[in-house]
């Protein structure tokens, strides 16, 4: 019997989390062996390391508790990586030496595999006289653009681009062209950016105030504040970015509010940190507590739920203990303060399970009542673990009680605080849960709405073929499963295509009550929404005590969410109220420019190119398919018997290929590769100067497209696309994902991630 409750999960093991050998070879021969592992290598920090392996086991056993990718995939490794999810990086200094010294610390952080948040706003704004050198500064962005290079470049650990957040006050004179950078659809790509946005600042936007942006005590102009916030906001509401941070309210609810401050998060929001402060997460799966599903007396299991929070809290903290760090500052600053973020997933499904309309003001108090139990458990197993082990090593008794959320926090649990200190400054957040959930069998993420209650999936199998399989959220598969797969499904389910915004912002301000960190969250706006109705998301985050706002519009740069439905035969349309008109069923998720298919014979060419000093010639087949009476090409192969060029070589004809397999104009591919040059210098042949082998390499291929008519001549584009005319152009879709290349990329928790594959930016 698999323990996996759909095809999905046991897919997303296999990629992410299984452990392999360096060839594929598996280590982790089934699920059981991977949490075999994690328990095993955290109850190393244990002295009785036998009894608690036992018990971890117990605790990860059926996607119960679910430790973020990090953990789940580097524990029990042996790996140069670390478990920890998050870093926020060291105080840029404004300086050149300084600047490019957190570079460097920054490229270390990623490559083992962690996402990293900076706050830009120590840099002096553009035009600002720099001394001793007779010039001005170039800005922030610009050592942005930098640092985005740098995460191009790197490949973090677990086969991830690494993901980056980056914060600018709402006061530093660059602020604008900061909101304004990422309507260039190509700049800061590898970025999220935010606006720390101050309490000063929202009274002068409510009152209709100036507001002066300063740099070093200097003003460089003085703006409209309402205007300020509008600019922010119509950048949001155009392109989805920047996001909006309540910075004054962050540290004012920070439990280490006495000994720190808070300038920057996390890449996904969820983690506001101090100067090299680390957070690792993980998450209970609030789905697999519920006693007696969709029955009269359905309700979370309060006692499995406490037991499984105190678990969950010393296997966390014990990470602290068995990580490795990139930065011995990092290390420190996490073995001070031994920070975790103890989160959820499955929310909204345990809502559903439990009769619970999500987004509603009586979903909304009973998710309240969830995380202040979650909460007051993880307090008191920190409590636990500081009389066995100690408190953290910079705990003040009273200071830390008269700080952030232990203020309002119930007095048995201060009392305990005070009496025997706590191990964990901090212990819970709500960290986004997109692969892990769906790992789990596909429960609903965070604590976000369920985002689409069946989608069909199209998976590349190991012969090329492609199958379909339908992907089911996980309380509605259980609702089938208890009274048929033709039931109709109740007036309370509801999902993310449904919900009103303003039901989105109620349900984080409710969750956000009980969270020491944040909360990484996206709420969805229709693309008709208005601007003055979109303002108002802004607003009431603000007010009803939310620590930062993310919404995610349908929009031109990002593209659009992931196109799903629900068919009648597996979930019948969903009714938004009871006055409103049944959603119009259509098909299945829209997948643009499949692969085209690979005919038993292919007719091409094959040349031979000698590269100047190379011992051995280049041989490049290409083979070409006939579509629509026209050739075009289908795949490469580039072969050498010198074994030096054997890697790229390789790399090249995989690329390549799967690029010509896409169909439309692949012209491109040609223009990118004449364009490489080679620092070494390239070399004349038949006297043309070619910049490189690989510009080389470009002009064979150029040579044949045009000889098969497919461009018109040397530096021309397509001739004719004979795939031009797909069906269903029209239909909305997602964005291509740059792991699978198939069109499902979705806004989720303030990260685009595939729901094919589970890719996702922020791991």
């Amino acid at each position: 019997m698999t323990r996996f409750a759909a095809p999905i999960a046991e897919q997303i093991w296999d990629m992410k989390y299984r452990l392999k050998e360096a060839d594929g070879t598996p280590l982790d021969t089934t699920v059981e062996d991977t949490w075999r592992r994690i328990a095993r290598a955290l109850a190393q920090a244990e002295s009785d390391p036998e009894v608690w392996e036992k018990r971890f086991y117990a605790a990860l056993e059926d996607f119960k508790y679910l430790p973020a990718g990090r953990i789940t995939a580097g524990a029990g490794t042996d790996r140069t990586v670390t478990l920890f999810n998050c870093f926020v990086m060291g105080t840029v200094p404004d300086s050149m030496g300084g600047i490019f010294d957190m570079l460097r610390e920054a490229a270390l952080t990623m490559q083992q595999g962690g996402g990293i948040g900076y706050d830009f706003s120590t840099i002096r704004p553009k035009g600002a006289p720099v001394a001793g050198v007779a010039a001005d500064a170039s800005g922030p962005l610009s050592f942005m653009d930098v640092w985005d290079a740098m995460c191009r470049t790197i490949m973090s650990a677990g086969s991830r681009r690494g993901a980056m957040m980056a914060t600018m006050r709402c006061d530093h004179p660059d602020v604008e062209h900061f909101i304004a950078a990422k309507s260039d659809s190509a700049r800061l790509r590898m970025f999220n950016l935010s606006v720390l946005v101050t309490d000063d600042f929202m009274e002068a936007v409510k009152a209709d105030g100036s507001w002066e942006l300063v740099f070093d005590g200097v003003v460089y102009k003085t703006v409209q504040a309402r205007d300020l916030w509008n600019t922010i906001m119509k950048a949001t509401y155009d392109y989805a970015e920047p996001g909006v941070i309540f910075i004054d309210r962050i540290n004012k609810a920070n439990n280490l509010n006495y000994c720190e401050t808070i300038a920057a998060t996390n890449p996904c929001g969820e983690q506001p940190l101090p100067p090299y402060g680390a957070c690792l997460l993980g998450s209970v799966n609030l789905a697999r507590l519920v006693k007696n599903p969709f029955g009269s007396d359905a309700d979370l299991d309060q006692e499995a739920l406490d037991d499984l929070v105190a678990c969950a809290i010393r296997m966390m903290d014990n990470v602290v203990d068995v990580s490795k760090f990139p930065l011995p500052a990092q290390e420190l600053e996490a073995q001070n303060k031994r920070r975790i973020g103890l989160g959820v997933t499955g929310l909204a499904d345990a809502l559903l399970m439990c009769g619970q309309k999500y987004g509603t003001e009586e979903a909304a108090a009973v998710a309240e009542g969830w995380l202040k139990q979650i909460a007051r458990a993880s307090y008191l197993a920190s409590v636990e673990l500081a009389k066995e082990k100690g408190a953290f090593p910079l705990f003040d008794a009273e200071k830390y009680l008269a700080s952030g959320n232990m203020m309002q926090m119930d007095d048995d649990v201060r009392e305990a605080v005070r009496a025997h200190g706590i191990r964990n400054a901090l212990v819970t957040s709500i960290a986004p849960t997109g692969t892990i959930s769906l790992y789990a069998g596909n429960v609903s993420s965070g604590i976000e709405p369920v985002f689409a209650y069946a989608y069909t999936r199209k998976v590349l199998q190991k012969d090329g073929t492609r199958t379909e399989e339908e992907v089911v959220d996980y309380a509605v598969q259980m609702y089938r499963e208890k009274f048929g797969a033709d039931a109709e499904l109740p007036e309370y389910f509801v999902n993310a295509q449904t919900l009103a915004p303003l039901d989105h912002v109620r349900m984080q301000a409710a969750a956000q009550k009980w969270v020491d960190s944040s909360i990484s969250k996206t709420i969805n706006c229709p693309e008709d929404i208005s601007f003055e109705a979109f303002k108002e998301v802004y607003l009431e985050a603000y007010e009803t005590g939310c620590k930062g706002c993310t919404t995610y519009r349908p929009n031109d740069v990002t593209g659009s969410v992931l196109s799903v439905s629900e068919e009648k035969k597996d979930a019948p349309a969903v009714v938004a109220n009871d006055d409103a008109e049944p959603q119009q069923p259509h098909g299945d998720v829209i997948y643009m420019a499949e692969p085209l298919d690979r005919p038993e014979h292919l007719e091409g060419n094959t040349y031979k190119l000698k590269w100047p000093d190379s011992e051995h010639a280049i041989y490049l087949t290409i083979n070409d398919i006939v579509v629509g009476g026209h050739r075009r090409p289908f795949e490469v192969f580039i072969n050498s018997k010198n074994m030096e060029h054997y890697a790229w070589t390789l790399a090249l004809t995989r690329m390549i290929s799967a690029v010509f397999r896409r169909g439309g104009d692949v012209s491109f591919v040609v223009e990118e590769l004449k364009a490489v040059f080679d620092p070494r210098g390239g070399a004349w042949v038949k006297g043309k100067y070619i910049p490189s082998i690989l510009a080389a390499i470009g002009g064979v291929i150029e040579q044949h497209l045009v000889a098969t008519g497919f461009v018109e001549g040397q530096g021309l584009g397509l001739k004719a696309d004979p795939t031009a005319k797909v069906v269903g152009l029209d239909a909305p879709r997602g964005k291509a994902c740059p792991s699978c290349g198939q069109f499902s990329m979705m806004m989720v928790e303030g990260c685009m991630t595939c729901s094919s594959c589970g890719h996702s930016k922020c791991g």
